[in-house]
C-alpha cells in the first residue's frame, strides 16, 4: 500500500472569496469550472447545460489545461479536463492532481471514482460528519492498492472512460427516441 500523495502532486484551486473582481475590460475574463463541467468531461459530452459564472480579475488565479486531472471536494468525483474547459478557473472546491510516471491519469480517474477500497476510505473519513465535503487532507491520505503496470493502467483507464461515454450516448439516444415517439403520439391524438 502506498499513500496517493507519494505518487501524485496536489494543486489546490484559488480561494473564491479572495478573488478581487474588477470591471476593467482589460482584465482577463475567467469562467468558473463547476460540477456540471466535471460530469461533462467524465463522459466526454458537452451538455451545454451549464451557465458558468465568470469573473474579471487581475489576480493570479489557478486555471485548468486540457488533460489535467481534477478532483471535486464537493462530490468526490474525478475527471480529465476536456479542451472545451481549457483555461477555466478552478476554486478551492477542486484540486488538480498532477500524475508522475507511476500512475496513468485515466487510471487515476478510474480508481478515485470506482475503486471499492478508496470508497471505503472516504466513507470512514465522512463518518459522523454532517457536511458531505471531502478535505484535501483526506484525499492526500488515501492508500492505494498496489498499482498495475503502466500499460495495464492505460488500458483500464481508457476502457473505463470509453464505457462512460458509450453509456451517456445510449442514454441520449434513448431520450431522443422517447421525445420523437411522444411527439408522434401528440400529433396522432390531436387529429
Amino acid at each position: 500500500m502506498e499513500k496517493i500523495e507519494n505518487v501524485v502532486e496536489f494543486v489546490s484551486g484559488s480561494p473564491q472569496f479572495r478573488i478581487k473582481e474588477v470591471l476593467d475590460d482589460k482584465a482577463p475574463l475567467y469562467t468558473y469550472y463547476g460540477q456540471q463541467d466535471i460530469e461533462d468531461d467524465l463522459i466526454g459530452i458537452d451538455s451545454n447545460g451549464s451557465n458558468n459564472k465568470q469573473v474579471r480579475t487581475f489576480d493570479k488565479v489557478n486555471t485548468l489545461c486540457q488533460g489535467d486531472v481534477v478532483f471535486s471536494l464537493i462530490s468526490g468525483r474525478c475527471t480529465i479536463v476536456s479542451s472545451s474547459h481549457q483555461g477555466y478557473l478552478y476554486t478551492q472546491n477542486y484540486v488538480k492532481l498532477v500524475t508522475g510516471d507511476k500512475v496513468d491519469s485515466r487510471y487515476l480517474v478510474y480508481i478515485l471514482n470506482e475503486d471499492k477500497s478508496i470508497m471505503k476510505q472516504f466513507q470512514m473519513g465522512l463518518q459522523g460528519s454532517q457536511v458531505l465535503k471531502y478535505t484535501l487532507k483526506q484525499v492526500k491520505e488515501l492508500e492505494l492498492l498496489e498499482l498495475p503496470t503502466i500499460e495495464k493502467q492505460r488500458i483500464i483507464g481508457e476502457l473505463y472512460l470509453n464505457q462512460l461515454r458509450l453509456e451517456a450516448l445510449r442514454t441520449r439516444a434513448a431520450n431522443s427516441e422517447t421525445t420523437i415517439v411522444l411527439e408522434k403520439l401528440r400529433e396522432a391524438s390531436n387529429r
